[in-house]
């Protein structure tokens, strides 16, 4: 795995990876948001062939982020699963007994809609609305932030953000990125099997696109790309 690159934010550090995760580095805790777990085989049930290797790819990918970072804790900020349980699911249950000594906190999103019993037996502990460590609050949706202390601050998940750069001989790229506002982030969704939002950032906010197997940060005046907006 590629080295990640680190940022700095309130006197903590998290390391961003190309492989849609921050690893938070005082909390020994990954983070992740939107994975999905459960989206193919919730298509193949409606008689769409979307193949299952699209679904343990992204088991895999975590897995090796787990074995890279050795955190903890997992953190995942919304939509962990699709839609009701599938085989998908099972096969993930199996994957999670074998990590029994990981701490896995998910704060549900609109798509979390399984029995409480199933992540009971999964050993995942649910937040319904938010998680908060330290000065840090995790929720799926950034527009249910309700209200905020001047030193809190918000990872999100839920809109799949991307940023579209255009180059001067009118080339054009929509990618996958982090976006770091005044006082919330939010996360690039961790399944590869999903739609992007664009979001369009404004001067004081940062962003970090994922490249290929790389992390860039981008801005309006980096090397003739501009915001398509």
């Amino acid at each position: 795995m590629d080295a990640s690159i680190p940022y700095k934010l309130n006197e903590n550090t998290y390391w961003l990876s190309h492989e849609r995760s921050l690893f938070w580095e005082e909390q020994n805790a990954l983070i992740v948001s939107d994975l999905h777990f459960g989206k193919t085989g919730h298509f193949r049930k409606a008689g769409i062939a979307i193949p299952q290797n699209v679904f343990k790819d992204d088991l895999q990918r975590l897995l090796s982020l787990l074995m890279h970072f050795k955190p903890e804790i997992l953190i995942i900020v919304g939509d962990m699963f699709h839609s009701d349980a599938n085989k998908e699911l099972e096969l993930f249950q199996k994957w999670r007994y074998d990590l029994g000594d990981l701490q896995v906190h998910l704060v549900k999103g609109n798509h979390d809609i399984l029995p409480a019993v199933w992540y009971n037996q999964s050993f995942i502990t649910v937040h319904n609305e938010r998680l908060e460590l330290k000065n840090i609050s995790f929720i799926h949706d950034c527009n249910k932030i309700k209200e905020q202390t001047a030193d809190q601050y918000y990872f999100c998940g839920h809109i799949h953000p991307g940023i579209c750069i255009k180059g001067l001989a009118k080339q054009a790229l929509t990618l996958p990125c982090f976006y770091f506002g005044k006082d919330y982030a939010v996360l690039p969704a961790f399944s590869h099997f999903t739609g992007l939002a664009l979001i369009h950032p404004k001067e004081n906010e940062t962003v970090f696109a994922i490249v290929d197997k790389k992390i860039i940060q981008v801005s309006g005046r980096m090397l003739n790309v501009e915001f398509l907006g």
